[in-house]
């Protein structure tokens, strides 16, 4: 099946260039949000659901689908998951073809390196920072004050994890790093 998804930053802009567009493609199903990009996309989500294998999703552009390159790339990899290709009019790309797939894959290529340079930079920071004496990584958490008879419940599966981190207020990785740190201790 042919499926259109069109979006339109607010009321004030209309989707006449978009639908003029795709409904040269033989659209069966429409599916169309008139919001901010902020908001919840109610029709994209609607569109989600009802794809199925097989189906292609036309958008006038990226930007109408997808509102970071992130987000592009989760939306792509869910409808590659459930083995739909996408057709982006305006940069002319259609995954079910070998150059779409390639240049998807670029754009994944490209997300990943800037991540990867992004930490890599953040790294040599605090490495320098740390060579000046500015930083001394994050303060260490003390135990909670009930944090033996706590433990000694999760010990013994009186308690999950779960229910121990509530009791001491404390977050998931604390927690077990707390746990880890104590069992090396005793």
């Amino acid at each position: 099946m042919n499926i259109a998804y069109t979006r339109v930053s607010s009321n004030q802009h209309n989707k006449d260039r978009q639908f003029t567009e795709l409904k040269n493609y033989n659209i069966e199903k429409w599916f169309n949000d008139k919001l901010s990009a902020e908001e919840v996309r109610p029709q994209l989500n609607a569109m989600m659901d009802f794809i199925r294998c097989g189906d292609t999703v036309y958008v006038w552009d990226f930007s109408c689908l997808a509102r970071s390159t992130e987000e592009l790339l989760i939306i792509g990899e869910q409808l590659e998951s459930k083995e739909i290709n996408l057709i982006c009019i305006n940069e002319n790309l259609d995954t079910s073809t070998a150059t779409g797939k390639l240049m998807f894959t670029m754009i994944k290529a490209i997300k990943e390196f800037q991540r990867a340079t992004l930490l890599e930079h953040q790294k040599e920071g605090i490495a320098i920072a740390k060579a000046k004496g500015k930083y001394k990584g994050r303060k260490k958490i003390n135990y909670p004050l009930n944090w033996e008879e706590i433990y000694g419940k999760y010990k013994d599966r009186e308690l999950t994890g779960t229910s121990a981190m509530e009791l001491l207020k404390l977050k998931r990785n604390t927690f077990y790093k707390l746990v880890d740190e104590y069992k090396r201790t005793k």
